[in-house]
This record gives C-alpha cells, structure tokens and sequence, in this order.
C-alpha cells in the first residue's frame, strides 16, 4: 500500500512529538513540552503529513506568506521509513501549496546537511539566528 500525503492543519502534538523522536529531530525540538509543540503546529501555515496504513510515519510544517517565501521549520521521517523519497515527496508536497512563486527555505539538521544538495536544493552561505534568551534592544 502507497504512503499517502494530506495536509493535516489538526494534527495533534502526540502524533506530532511521536514522529519528531523516531525521526530523531527530537533531539533538537521541545518534545516535553506538549503544549509548546502544539502551538508550533496551530500556529504553523502548512502542516504536510506521510501516513503508511494510518500510521505517521512523515511531517513537514512550514511558515509562509503563500507568495514569496516557505520556511519549512520541520522535516521529519520515522528513521525506519527513511531513504525511500518520503522527505522529497513532502518537501515537493509543501512546496506546491505554498505557490508557484515561493522560494522554499529550510535550516538543514548537522545529520541531513547533505541530503538536500542530492534532492536539488542549493545551499546559501548566510543565515542568523538570534536564540530565545537574546531579545534584540528596540530602537
């Protein structure tokens, strides 16, 4: 039986926590806070599952203005389910909504830095973050 993809804009934060740890990006999101994954994902615009026989088993969730940009913040396959195109078929998958006009742009996990030049995408070589703990001073 295919994977299928759907987009999921209610998916819950047990799902959603249970394929960030199998996929092992748990290891760089806030899986004990269920409240704080829930809001991650209601506040998300695109929520992009691959379910195989109901179970989840991929997500991308993404932030964009449907017109020029899509931060795809999240890209999880259960590491069982992986090398199989299901992360190809859901980055293509949230591309496609996000428009025909949108730049897709991802911040690529230590482990998966070079999966993406395999699947087309180019790196650029500046991005800035400004962590939680360091709010800037307003002017």
């Amino acid at each position: 039986m295919p994977i299928v993809y759907a987009q999921e804009p209610e998916l819950s934060a047990e799902a959603f926590r249970d394929v960030l740890i199998a996929s092992t990006l748990g290891e760089r999101r806030p899986v004990e806070d269920l409240a704080r994954l829930g809001r991650m994902l209601r506040k998300a615009d695109l929520i992009v599952t691959a379910r195989d026989r109901g179970r989840l088993v991929g997500i991308s969730r993404a932030l964009t203005d449907f017109s020029y940009c899509c931060y795809l913040s999240d890209l999880a396959v259960d590491v069982a389910y992986q090398r199989q195109g299901i992360g190809r078929r859901l980055i293509a998958e949230t591309h496609a909504l996000a428009g025909p006009l949108t730049t897709l742009i991802l911040v690529a996990a230590p482990n998966a830095e070079s999966y993406y030049p395999r699947i087309g995408m180019t790196q650029r070589p500046s991005c800035w973050t400004l962590p939680p703990a360091h709010r800037m001073p307003a002017q």
